[in-house]
């Protein structure tokens, strides 16, 4: 086969036979010519191709003759868009013009049948007597190295996804098991899915048998429409087919087109939920079911409004496990809530009503921990004993659960049984108490202070005490001086590692129109703050509320308990009368 070529001359510049180890006639620069696997061919000065092998015209799919002659820029070269490339910006001219070897990457050259064949490419400049005389050009077919390169892009930006749906999924789990209220969990969640993976999103959970509601929506960005859409919803009924109905009565969940979203319903949930998708615009949808093993408690829908970025089954799955997230996570604050409000009424049924206590004034208050808390084993009490004197008692058992204030009235109903028909100093009914503490075989800790009120009806009176571990009880006087009572501090009820019979008591007179304040460790902690300095705040708000009613003394401490805090609080407190008069 022959070189296709314009022009004429040997090749070697001076007439000379041929070099060493070169056929006569370049038989062997021929030769490599038409067999090379590439594509070469050859410009002029001017751009114009004077030479092509056989290779170039195949991948070209032009046969040699319709290219010899051509300019190689205005024929071959154009973007990845098919436009032509300006002159300005073709690799081919440095090469003519400066005489320096250039490499490119993918380039597209046009084909005989219209289309673009993606090539890599290198252009060679072909010097004689020292002057730029031609351009080489050597090109392959790079169409298999861009597929590769797709391939490759493809998988990376599959991975990428991949690991944006593990991070959104550990994200969300994490993000839902801290936040100890239900619908504050779902409102971050929606705020977690939007933008992240959707453009909108809404969340509707049941609230009773028959109720539902829209607890959460999160609206595209910029969205100024009607902000009212969370609230009340119709009810699901059994024989709806709209999506939103299936899921909640326990369906799986499902991914909708704009078929499926375009598909009416008459029935008032399924419209309820068309005007959201309405409102916000929607191309692709996923509903969701908020699901444990036992039921279904609502459901989440999620949104793209671009048409060319639907939902695929990856992001259903992801969409369908953070509503089983959210399901549990709701399940356990709901369930979290029912043991709270049962724990809070046993123990509000369980703290007696104060008695009379002759011309002493009493006042108690409880207040449970706050919401997303759970309820303690803080107790209150009063009795009259045996000899007339009157018995104060605020203890706080171990625990925040059912369990605790199951104990709390226990120990609570011990200690009313081992004081009343007995005079004997507080440490040894508290001995005795922790005796049947142990006695009973379950162990239990508690702290609490105990005291006796005694004195003649017409005063004066003494606060006759012990602490198990308690925070001591605070003294203040009329005048505004306050003063804690830190004497007869002993370690807790249900320690084992003391002797019994160790207790010590100690002996407080009260001055006239003076407070006794006792009180649960709730009523000075707050996270983040130390007990000293709670302490530090209660005895000069004490001090400043000296001339309150004992009723309005309690009221304000209650009020002015430190912001934050996750405990109960119990507190009781006594006021002694001036001469002649009553508390």
């Amino acid at each position: 086969m022959t070189i296709e070529r314009t022009g004429t001359g040997s090749g070697t510049g001076d007439g000379a036979g041929p070099p060493a180890g070169v056929l006569p006639g370049g038989a062997l620069l021929q030769a490599v010519f038409a067999g090379l696997g590439e594509g070469l061919y050859l410009t002029d000065r001017d751009g114009r191709i004077s030479a092509v092998n056989p290779r170039a015209a195949e991948l070209l799919g032009r046969p040699a003759e319709t290219l010899l002659g051509a300019d190689a820029h205005d024929l071959l070269h154009r973007a990845a868009d098919g436009s032509v490339i300006p002159r300005s910006a073709c690799s081919l001219w440095p090469v003519l013009e400066h005489g320096l070897a250039v490499r490119g990457g993918c380039a597209r050259f046009l084909c005989g049948d219209g289309h673009l064949l993606p090539v890599s490419w290198s252009v060679s400049p072909v010097l004689r007597d020292g002057r730029i005389r031609a351009a080489a050009v050597l090109f392959t077919d790079a169409t298999e190295h861009l597929e590769a390169a797709r391939r490759r892009a493809d998988r990376l930006a599959a991975l990428e996804r991949l690991a944006d749906r593990l991070a959104a999924a550990t994200e969300a789990g994490a993000m839902l098991a801290r936040t100890p209220e239900a619908d504050e969990a779902l409102r971050r969640l929606g705020r977690l899915i939007v933008p992240r993976l959707a453009e909108w999103a809404a969340v509707d959970l049941r609230t009773g048998s028959e109720e539902l509601r829209r607890v959460v929506v999160v609206a595209p960005e910029g969205y100024s429409g009607d902000p009212a859409w969370e609230g009340p919803l119709p009810p699901v009924t059994d024989s709806s087919g709209a999506p939103l109905a299936r899921v909640l009565r326990g369906g799986e969940a499902l991914l909708l087109g704009p078929d499926d979203l375009a598909a009416c319903d008459d029935e008032p949930l399924a419209a309820a939920h068309r005007e959201l998708v309405s409102a916000f615009g929607a191309t692709s949808v996923i509903i969701a079911p908020l699901r444990t093993a036992r039921r279904t408690l609502g459901a989440l829908t999620v949104a793209r409004t671009d048409p060319a970025r639907p939902f695929d089954a990856a992001e259903l799955a992801l969409v369908e496990d953070l509503g089983r997230r959210a399901g549990l996570a709701v399940d356990g604050v709901l369930l979290s809530d029912r043991q709270r409000e049962v724990a809070e009424t046993m123990q509000r049924h369980l703290l007696p009503p104060l008695p009379q206590a002759g011309r002493l004034g009493l006042a108690a208050r409880y207040r449970p921990a706050p919401e997303g808390s759970a309820a303690g084993g803080d107790w209150y009490d009063v009795l009259t004993l045996a000899d007339g004197a009157t018995a104060l008692v605020v203890g706080d058992v171990a625990g925040h659960d059912v369990q605790a204030v199951a104990r709390m009235a226990q120990m609570s109903n011990m200690l009313r049984s081992i004081a009343w028909d007995r005079v004997e100093p507080p440490s040894l009914i508290v001995d005795r108490l922790e005796n049947a503490v142990l006695a009973v075989g379950d162990p239990t800790l508690a702290t609490l202070v105990m005291a006796r009120i005694e004195g003649p009806e017409e005063g004066p009176w003494q606060l006759h005490w012990t602490s198990a571990g308690h925070p001591p009880p605070l003294l203040v006087t009329e005048d505004g001086r306050a003063r804690y009572l830190e004497s007869a501090q002993n370690v807790l009820v249900g320690a084992e590692w003391h002797d019994v019979g160790d207790r010590h008591d100690a002996i407080e007179p009260l001055p006239a129109r003076s407070t006794v304040l006792l009180y649960t460790d709730g009523l000075v902690h707050a996270p983040g703050t130390g007990l000293d300095a709670g302490l530090d705040r209660l005895r000069r708000r004490a001090a400043a509320l000296a001339r309150r009613s004992v009723e309005g003394f309690c009221d304000e401490l209650l009020e002015g308990a430190p912001p934050g805090g996750v405990d109960d609080i119990a507190l009781l407190a006594l006021r002694v009368p001036g001469p002649g008069e009553d508390a």
